[in-house]
C-alpha cells in the first residue's frame, strides 16, 4: 500500500493540523486534492481503493506505516473492489467519529439522498471547484471540533431520555445509545427548548452552520436517524413530532 502517492512530499504528511483521508481512483484528482488541502495546513493520507482505506482507518497489519488519526473522510463512490457506499457504511458500522465528505460524478438528487441515508455528512458532484472543496472540509471540521467541545450544562433530560452533554453520552430507556455529532445536537437542541417547532431552515443554521452548501434533506434524513434511536416506535413517533409546513417540534 502506499500511504505517499506520485507528486506528494514527505511534509504532507507532518503538517501539525487536521487529517483528512481522501480516497479515489483517479491519480489527478487524488493527488489535486491532497496537495490543495496541504496547502490548507491539513495532514492528508491517500488511498486509491476502498480496501486500501478500510486498512488506514482500522488497520490490522502492524507492519503497516501508521498514520495520524483520521478526522474527516472525502470518498470518491466509483472505487475499484470495495466502492465508496460500502466503505461508508463500513465506517458508519464502526463507529468512527468523524465526518464523511463523498466525491461523485452521479449527481442525481437520488445519489445525493442514498449517500446521506447510508452516513455520509455532505456531497459533492464532480466536476467540482478546489476552493469550493476546501471550505466544505473546514466547515465539516469546524463543525465536528465544535460538537465535541464542553457544554456548560451538564445534564438534560425529557420523559425516558437523559443527555450527558460534558461526556457526549445519550441514555434512553435505562440503555446507552450511539449518536452522530449531529444527531446529538439536533438532540440537544431539542431538549433544551421542549414544545418549540424548528424549521429545517433553522435547524441547518443551528446545527449545520451558515456555510452550510448541502441538500435541505439532509435534515429529514437526520429526523429519520435519530427518531430510530430514540422513538419506541420510530413509525409512531412521541417525541421528535413532524409539523407539515413548519417543521419539527420536540415533546
Amino acid at each position: 500500500m502506499r500511504f505517499q502517492e506520485k507528486g506528494l512530499k514527505p511534509a504532507a504528511f507532518t503538517v501539525k493540523g487536521d487529517c483528512i483521508l481522501v480516497v479515489d481512483d483517479e491519480d489527478l484528482i487524488r493527488e489535486t486534492v491532497a496537495l490543495a488541502l496541504i496547502d490548507e495546513g491539513y495532514q492528508v493520507v491517500t488511498a486509491s481503493s476502498g480496501s486500501q482505506a478500510m486498512d488506514l482507518l482500522c488497520p490490522t497489519d502492524r507492519n503497516l506505516p501508521t498514520v495520524p488519526p483520521i478526522d474527516l473522510a472525502i470518498l470518491d463512490l466509483m472505487l475499484p473492489g470495495v466502492g465508496g457506499l460500502d466503505l461508508c457504511r463500513f465506517m458508519r458500522h464502526q463507529n468512527l467519529d468523524l465526518p464523511i465528505l463523498i466525491l461523485s460524478a452521479k449527481a442525481s438528487e437520488t445519489d445525493r439522498v442514498v449517500g446521506l441515508e447510508v452516513g455520509a455528512d455532505d456531497y459533492l458532484a464532480k466536476p467540482f471547484g478546489i476552493r469550493e472543496l476546501v471550505a466544505r472540509c473546514r466547515a465539516l471540521l469546524r463543525r465536528h471540533h465544535w460538537a465535541k467541545q464542553v457544554q456548560t450544562a451538564s445534564v438534560l433530560a425529557y420523559g425516558e431520555i437523559t443527555l450527558y452533554l460534558n461526556e457526549f453520552r445519550v441514555v434512553v430507556r435505562g440503555q446507552e445509545i450511539n449518536l452522530s455529532p449531529k444527531e446529538f445536537r439536533i438532540l440537544e437542541l431539542f431538549l433544551t427548548h421542549p414544545n418549540r417547532v424548528w424549521s429545517r431552515e433553522e435547524l441547518i443554521q443551528e446545527v449545520w452552520g451558515s456555510n452550510f452548501v448541502g441538500d435541505r434533506k439532509t435534515v429529514d434524513v437526520h429526523i429519520r436517524w435519530l427518531r430510530e434511536k430514540i422513538e419506541p416506535d420510530p413509525g409512531r413517533p412521541q417525541y421528535v413530532i413532524t409539523l407539515r409546513g413548519f417543521g419539527y417540534r420536540f415533546g
